[in-house]
């Protein structure tokens, strides 16, 4: 009862279904292997300039990290070293040598030879 009409194909339609049986032959893959070949050496290029890529911004973290670290060391020396190089730490650090602070100033030894 229902039928299907068919459209009757124009011939410009068939020519373009023909055009694009002829460009993807079996002779013209053959000779675009090349050029595939090219394609797939740039995509596996691709992947690892990103991969290569990746791994350098991970280990530029890693070495700002490892910097950081170092210079809160720096930082925590070099504030103890100011602290204990102060005259009453220095002071109480030699104490149990014997050793006192001078309460007279020092003597200044002159060469006799030298003054003539």
């Amino acid at each position: 009862m229902n039928e299907e009409k068919k459209i009757p194909e124009s011939p410009k339609n068939k020519e373009t279904r023909r055009s694009w049986k002829r460009l993807i032959s079996y002779r013209w893959i053959v000779r675009n292997i090349p050029f595939f070949l090219f394609l797939s050496l740039l995509a596996v290029i691709y992947i690892y300039n990103g991969h290569n890529a990746d791994k350098t911004v991970r280990n530029i973290n890693k070495v700002s990290k490892q910097l950081k670290e170092l210079q809160y060391e720096y930082k925590t020396l070099k504030s103890e070293v100011m602290f204990r190089s102060k005259q009453s730490e220095l002071a109480k650090a030699v104490a149990p040598f014997g050793l006192k602070e001078l309460t007279t100033p020092p003597i200044v030894l002159n060469d006799s030879l030298t003054n003539q």
